[in-house]
């Protein structure tokens, strides 16, 4: 029972190593959640059992930074808390991706006051926005999905994004000098 001499007999599996590498990557995201709010506990349903994320392959919560690779913002974030959210954002794996999760996190929601963050994009990138007040659990799954989507077809993250445009922007400014 080996294997055969016969070629024709073999499977053979080829792709290319960027799309290959872009399904593990999409299959294996490790979510940091930011809990400030109520927002974060539709992010705990989503985790329980009956939602059940590990279908979609981001089961492993982290509490720590340096063992994730998606921040879930789900909350009011103040401007006190500004700086510790970039701090921890900065302190992720890369690539690293942001989903902002709710009317408060993405826009300050109704907190139209000098304290509230009026959107957590003025301090990290973020590349998914899941809407409501409360969000769904369901918004949340699908914005997981569409970032999955995202990974695999070998889309860089915003952070990516930016960090390219400074670059290009260097190259320029040197150029010109």
């Amino acid at each position: 029972m080996g294997l055969s001499s016969d070629p024709t007999d073999q499977s053979v599996f080829t792709t290319a190593l960027d799309k290959m590498v872009g399904w593990a990557r999409s299959g294996s995201l490790w979510p940091l959640p930011f809990g400030t709010a109520c927002c974060a506990i539709e992010f705990m349903s989503v985790v329980s059992s009956h939602y059940d994320l590990a279908r979609f392959g981001a089961e492993v919560v982290r509490f720590s930074p340096r063992q994730s690779d998606m921040m879930i913002v789900a909350g009011t974030v103040t401007d006190k808390q500004a700086p510790i959210l970039k701090l921890i954002y900065e302190q992720m794996c890369e690539p690293k991706w942001v989903i902002s999760m709710g009317v408060c996190a993405s826009s300050g929601g109704f907190y139209r006051a000098y304290h509230v963050l009026q959107g957590i994009d003025e301090v990290v990138p973020v590349d998914i926005y899941v809407a409501g007040c409360p969000p769904t659990p369901e918004g949340l799954i699908y914005a997981i999905i569409k970032l999955q989507e995202k990974i695999q077809r070998g889309e860089p993250s915003r952070y990516q994004e930016i960090q390219r445009a400074a670059e290009a922007d260097a190259v320029l400014e040197s150029a010109g000098a």
